[in-house]
């Protein structure tokens, strides 16, 4: 059901979806993996893409959300696609809604749960404990309609590292990080461990040189959110990354050289963003919880509330 139906009709909306951003044939090609003539294929026949995806039980309105984060992945890194897409699919077996499709085609396996049982979302133990920490975290702006006022394009994540915590792996976020959603933030899948590389980076970056800094989240930035900074007090650092064709490791580099001359603990980075790469701002805190509720309280001064 992945190779034959879900992952061709992710292709061919991401295709769309970076086709409408701009990006020519051949440069969908190389970012999909796949010929310049199976992306001709993709874009004329659009249209057929949702009906695969309906019989698998997937909304269009999922299915939408989907393609925007994979989208949005592979501008940045096909390794971040390739995350993303495992952890959605991953999501939709554990939740169980390829069940009835899968029992149909093979009813031999109508008392089979084997999918619920092995992508449940790793809820128990110690890592539980993280990954309740980022889903309480979650909960608190998802109430809030302020936040979407703070919500960059590329969405919001956040990010939680235990004590021992020393690579993106052992980093709990949110897969497809959080959307909006008619005026809403809302998150569509549980978090997990390792859902996050370029977040995760981040927060192992300034965890180095602070340890007491567990928690993460991205906003957006711009001259408001520069005076709401102002207004709260938040220590801050800005990273020189202008430069075109910027990677992860060009971040990380600016990040690493920021952290080794600033004076004392920080509570955000600004990177004002480049070429084809939107502003952004990192906050930082003890744990997951209170970076959401910084989050919260930035919002509220962006809007002029607080």
């Amino acid at each position: 059901m992945m190779t034959d139906s879900f992952l061709p009709s992710m292709r061919k909306m991401v295709a769309l979806k970076l086709r409408d951003q701009g990006f020519s044939q051949g440069r969908i090609a190389s970012m999909l993996g796949v010929t310049q003539a199976s992306v001709s294929l993709y874009l004329k026949r659009g249209g057929r893409r949702q009906r695969a995806l309906d019989a698998l039980g997937v909304s269009s309105d999922e299915a939408e959300l989907y393609a925007s984060l994979l989208a949005e992945d592979l501008k940045k890194d096909p390794v971040y696609a390739v995350n993303t897409l495992y952890s959605i699919w991953s999501d939709i077996l554990g939740r169980g809604a390829m069940c009835s499709t899968h029992r149909s085609q093979y009813p031999i396996l109508a008392k089979c749960d084997m999918c619920m049982s092995v992508f449940p979302g790793r809820a128990a133990g110690s890592e539980g404990g993280a990954i309740e920490q980022v889903a309480e975290a979650v909960r608190t702006i998802e109430g809030s309609s302020i936040f979407v006022k703070v919500m960059p394009e590329v969405s919001v994540n956040i990010a939680y590292a235990g004590p021992n915590a020393s690579s993106v792996r052992e980093v709990v976020a949110v897969p497809g990080r959080i959307v909006r959603v008619r005026g809403m933030p809302r998150s569509f899948m549980r978090p997990e461990f390792g859902a996050s590389t370029h977040l995760a980076g981040i927060l192992l970056a300034v965890k180095s040189r602070d340890p007491s800094v567990r928690g993460a989240m991205n906003l957006r930035y711009d001259l408001k959110m520069e005076r709401a900074l102002a207004s709260q007090g938040i220590r801050h650092v800005t990273l020189d990354t202008s430069q075109g064709d910027r990677t992860d490791a060009d971040l990380l580099a600016s990040l690493d050289e920021k952290l080794r001359d600033a004076p004392g603990p920080i509570e955000a980075v600004v990177d004002r963003g480049g070429p084809g790469i939107e502003p952004g701002l990192y906050l930082f805190a003890g744990d997951a919880s209170r970076v959401a509720q910084i989050g919260l309280r930035l919002a509220r001064a962006y809007v002029g509330e607080g």
